[in-house]
């Protein structure tokens, strides 16, 4: 969760588009069909080298409630290491200010017994807190120096 100095209208129309993750420092593009539809998919490319990819569906949508609900159909584990991931990312707030609430549920990136040490349940709960600490960081650092 994070607060921004920013209308709730601005925060979630940056937000508000499955088809554009521009707004994840770690996307360099987002490939998209099927907009705001609940069953859109993306795919986004990271930026680095290897060009990984990250598969995405929309599960729900709720305009009026500032919420949006997706889920990772397929990425490698060495990228994020999870599985079984969905999430949910939900903005509150007023004229002036606004806080924006992004939640996952997920599984460690090696479902069975004995994971490696980077895929183990330490590891995909440290990858998902850093990626959205991160995203969240310039995300607010984006919208406040407008």
């Amino acid at each position: 969760t994070i607060e921004i100095a920013a209308p709730v209208d601005q925060v979630w129309a940056r937000l508000a588009k499955f088809d554009d993750a521009s707004w994840i420092p770690a996307v360099a593009k987002t490939d998209a069909k099927g907009g705001n539809n609940v069953g859109a998919t993306r795919v986004l490319t990271l930026k680095g080298e290897g060009a990984a990819t990250v598969e995405e569906e929309l599960t729900k949508f709720d305009a009026d409630g500032k919420t949006l609900t997706y889920k990772i159909t397929k990425v490698d584990p060495k990228v994020l290491p999870v599985s079984n991931y969905a999430s949910t990312i939900k903005v509150t707030g007023d004229a002036s200010r606004s806080t924006v609430e992004w939640k996952a549920g997920f599984y460690r990136g090696y479902p069975n017994n004995d994971p490696p040490p980077e895929l183990n349940d330490d590891a995909s709960q440290a990858a998902v807190t850093a990626l959205y600490k991160t995203t969240l960081a310039e995300l607010k650092k984006s919208l406040e120096a407008k």
